[in-house]
């Protein structure tokens, strides 16, 4: 939680040592939560509330970096896994306002997010860049500001931002960017165009079961129950002016040729490049899934795990 944060970071700070700490943070996921100080205080439900305490928490870090005199000396990322989940009704639910679907698509509300970078005296404070980037990024960019080489014996998907970051220079230009679905490509975009070779929301037996991806947004064609194959002609949106993904540009145009022509060279050097890794989460195990958060047994609130019967995994969405 974020208390172990801050004691995390005094103890590396007294040490004089460096740190890497990777607060991920649930309380928005489903179930919601939040604590007794700030339910109902968002006028926005449980998860209104949730953020709430979420941005307070942020808060707090940054302050007590300041506190202990590092904050010039510290990089901070903020951004989400994806976008924000919209099925579970409108008290739990995010919102990812103009841009289609959520969380399980590869819609722009399935997987845009913002981000926010600080580190004072080197990123400028209250600048913003429309650098489209990728978590990947992350890897890459930190080992350039540990002053470490990347390795020179593989394929990396992550570029550096660095030069975006510190030096507000123009955006790096032609950054695809690769939206997959399992192990299937669904899409990609380069530049504002992102083409579609298979669209889907969710399956008719899951939909049937009120789950429901794309509530009230639903696209003809687009956000359908079945998975809708288009490699050979390519859905293809301008998300500069349309980011709701509602109106595919006409294959008879100049525009879509043009698109066309360079994203398609843009996923044969990425196929050419691939190399399929082995999935992590291959294999389940209901013992390990078990929920059990930090602190969880301070409060005798663990529950208590099953035995391990390990099984291959099957994601339906």
């Amino acid at each position: 939680n974020q208390h172990e944060g801050l004691d995390f970071i005094l103890r590396q700070t007294k040490a004089q040592q460096p740190f890497f700490l990777y607060w991920a943070v649930d309380a928005t996921h489903a179930p919601v939560y939040a604590s007794k100080r700030f339910l109902g205080k968002s006028q926005r439900g449980r998860y209104g509330d949730a953020v709430m305490e979420l941005d307070y928490s942020i808060g707090q870090i940054l302050k007590w970096l300041r506190t202990l005199g590092i904050d010039n000396n510290t990089f901070v990322f903020f951004t989400s896994d994806n976008g924000a989940a919209v099925m579970s009704g409108p008290n739990e639910s995010g919102s990812n306002g103009p841009f289609l679907c959520g969380k399980e698509t590869t819609f722009e509300g399935g997987m845009r997010e913002p981000a926010i970078a600080w580190w004072p005296g080197h990123i400028k404070e209250g600048s913003v860049n429309f650098q489209l980037a990728n978590v990947m990024d992350l890897f890459t960019t930190s080992l350039v500001l540990a002053g470490i080489n990347p390795p020179d014996d593989r394929i990396l998907d992550g570029l550096d931002l660095t030069p975006v970051l510190l030096n507000c220079s123009q955006p790096l230009k032609n950054r695809p960017i690769f939206y997959y679905r399992g192990n299937e490509l669904m899409a990609v975009r380069l530049g504002e165009y992102k083409a579609h070779y298979w669209t889907w929301s969710n399956s008719w037996e899951e939909f049937r079961q009120g789950i429901n991806f794309c509530p009230g947004e639903e696209v003809p064609n687009v956000t359908t129950h079945e998975q809708k194959e288009h490699t050979l002609q390519p859905l293809i949106f301008h998300l500069g002016r349309d980011p709701g993904e509602k109106f595919p540009l006409s294959v008879l145009s100049k525009e879509y040729q043009d698109a066309l022509s360079r994203i398609s060279a843009v996923v044969q050097q990425h196929k050419d490049t691939l190399v399929p890794g082995i999935p992590q989460l291959n294999m389940c195990d209901s013992a390990v899934m078990n929920w059990a958060p930090a602190g969880c047994e301070k409060l005798g609130k663990c529950l208590k795990p099953p035995e391990s019967n390990p099984w291959k995994c099957d994601w339906p969405h």
